[in-house]
């Protein structure tokens, strides 16, 4: 059982870390790269005393080799004890009977997506370098218990029985019904259209991740399980 896991984990998070990397070196490194210069001042974005604006236009992510070989270690390293909390679920469900392939794979990537990014990022969404935002402690605090609350509530939605359910919606809601962190006015450096740009990129790469390694895990799972018979 052990080295399933652990097999099913490694290669799961190899092959899914480097679309992952991939997906962010392509996708959204670009625009941290242009974030980080408006939080530099090398660019602009409000004109003022005869400071003009400077062009929009995303640095490429190549421009860095070294940045890009730490980005590709740390996403297979990531992406692979991602993969291992998924596999040792389908371990914990087929104690309890339940099969689990490349389809029930990608719900379970859908429901860590959810419970990981979509959900937080109702309340806080990803954050280019330079933009203000509330006190670090209170937006994690936010962040641990809204990640908390999901999960639980996702595992009554989808497990409970009886009123069980739910309370699994009432706990999705409570972080929210609570309110994140914000500050009182909005400002910053980085122009709002890039910010935009960066946060629905962020979670469409996150997505995208999640389903890959969700479906790859599912089949290689089911797979070993199938041999095993």
């Amino acid at each position: 059982m052990i080295g399933r896991i652990l097999a099913s984990a490694a290669i799961a998070g190899l092959t899914v870390g480097i679309l992952t990397v991939t997906l962010q070196t392509v996708f959204v490194t670009p625009l941290i790269l242009e974030g980080e210069l408006y939080e530099t001042g090398a660019r602009v974005h409000f004109a003022t005393d005869g400071i003009t604006q400077s062009p929009a236009g995303a640095p490429s992510a190549l421009a860095e080799p070294g940045r890009l070989v730490s980005s590709f270690a740390m996403g297979i390293v990531v992406e692979t004890a991602f993969a291992l909390l998924l596999v040792a679920a389908f371990a914990i469900a087929a104690r309890f009977g339940k099969t689990t392939d490349a389809r029930t794979g990608m719900i379970w990537g859908l429901a860590a997506f959810v419970t990981l990014h979509l959900a937080p990022a109702a309340g806080l969404a990803p954050e280019l370098p330079g933009m203000i935002a509330a006190e670090v402690g209170a937006r994690q605090a936010w962040w641990a218990g809204t990640v908390i609350a999901t999960g639980a509530g996702i595992a009554l939605i989808a497990f409970g029985k009886g009123w069980l359910p739910v309370a699994g919606v009432a706990l999705v809601a409570l972080p929210h019904l609570i309110g994140a962190p914000h500050l009182d006015t909005y400002f910053g450096v980085a122009p709002p259209e890039l910010s935009a740009h960066f946060a629905a990129r962020s979670l469409a790469a996150a997505a995208a991740s999640w389903v890959a390694l969700g479906a790859l895990a599912g089949w290689l799972w089911h797979r070993g399980e199938a041999d095993q018979a």
